[in-house]
């Protein structure tokens, strides 16, 4: 199994549950590491289901938006779904500004989202 140095990876039953151990995603270097780290579950590992719970993420920069779009699509490709959990209401705010709330299936907390698959 791949190292991850960005990422938390669990599952339950055919859902890959996602933590970060950044508290603060905002450093380039760190979002292309992080973005990588994203993109290999589902091109290297053929994780299909993804669960990315934010409960520890404080601060969410633009940049890594577009990882979190990039990802979407490639999940999709693989015939699987992606969902978003526990999202600080500051970060929250972000993706309804960007309107990537419509975009993205985003759940109050892990529970919830496990039981939407």
């Amino acid at each position: 199994m791949p190292e991850h140095r960005r990422l938390e990876v669990s599952e339950v039953s055919d859902v890959t549950v996602v933590r970060f151990t950044d508290r603060r995603i905002l450093d380039v270097t760190n979002i292309e590491e992080l973005g990588g780290e994203l993109f290999g579950l589902v091109e290297q590992e053929n994780r299909k289901n993804l669960l990315l719970n934010f409960a520890g993420v404080q601060f969410l920069s633009s940049a890594a938006l577009n990882k979190l779009i990039i990802l979407d699509r490639k999940v999709k490709r693989a015939g699987g779904k992606l969902k978003l959990s526990n999202l600080r209401p500051e970060i929250y705010e972000v993706f309804v500004i960007t309107r990537l709330h419509e975009v993205f299936d985003i759940r109050d907390d892990e529970k919830e989202a496990l039981e939407a698959f």
